[in-house]
């Protein structure tokens, strides 16, 4: 979206102290973070696209995982070994997909 528009307006010292400081925390210009709490989108924190690569990752490594076992049942190679990893894997889903939904807010 074209930034064509430019507002002016004032704020104190101790204001602008906390805008430079909640900007630079957020690895932001004052101008991102200033159009960030405008919008205030979820996906917008820096902190939430964290977590949800870091759970779309784990999702794929554990699906790797899932269709390795997977595999192995259907050429009858399945050992009770696999079946106690699969369960430990899609435990780690769960408690995975649950820490993100309480660090998001959506409990």
């Amino acid at each position: 979206m074209a930034k064509d528009i430019v507002k002016k307006f004032r704020i104190g010292s101790e204001e602008a102290a906390i805008l430079k400081e909640q900007a630079e925390k957020a690895g932001m210009s004052e101008s991102q973070y200033l159009r960030f709490l405008v919008t205030q989108k979820p996906n917008d924190y820096p902190e939430i696209q964290k977590s949800l690569k870091g759970l779309v990752n784990e999702v794929n490594r554990i699906g790797v995982n899932i269709n390795e076992i997977v595999y192995n049942n259907n050429s009858r190679l399945y050992r009770q070994t696999d079946k106690d990893r699969l369960m430990a894997y899609m435990r780690r889903l769960d408690q995975t997909l649950e820490e993100a939904v309480v660090r998001l807010g959506y409990h």
